[in-house]
């Protein structure tokens, strides 16, 4: 995870967020979501990243959206990171899809044992 926030870092990304899914999700324990400021920035901090990832040994990862520099998508296994151009992360606000509070638990207790399936 250092490795991830240290090349973002490196790389100029701003608004990086980093969102704990251990337990919500079987596919990763974490996701990071950053922007950079054009298609340029964004293919370039998914270059560097893949490399720093592959030099640790990592040779499952996967990548997706490099070509258009909208948004990019690193699959390290334990680590998803996407990467986006401002408008497009504006658009899809992944932060507010995996940050919602649990519909159940807002609902409280009682709701969950009179519920019908």
């Amino acid at each position: 995870m250092a490795l991830v926030e240290t090349s973002l870092d490196d790389d100029k990304a701003e608004d990086v967020v980093v969102i704990d899914l251990t337990g919500k999700t079987s596919i990763t324990d974490h996701m990071v979501i950053a922007t950079g400021q054009s298609g340029r920035q964004v293919g370039a901090m998914a270059d560097h990243l893949c490399q720093k990832i592959k030099a640790l040994g990592y040779k499952d990862v996967v990548v997706e959206g490099a070509g258009q520099g909208d948004w990019v998508l690193i699959d390290a296994g334990d680590v998803i990171v996407h990467l986006f151009r401002p408008e497009v992360r504006d658009f899809y606000d992944l932060e507010k899809l995996w940050t919602a509070p649990d519909v159940v638990a807002a609902a409280g207790p009682d709701a969950v044992s009179g519920a019908h399936v």
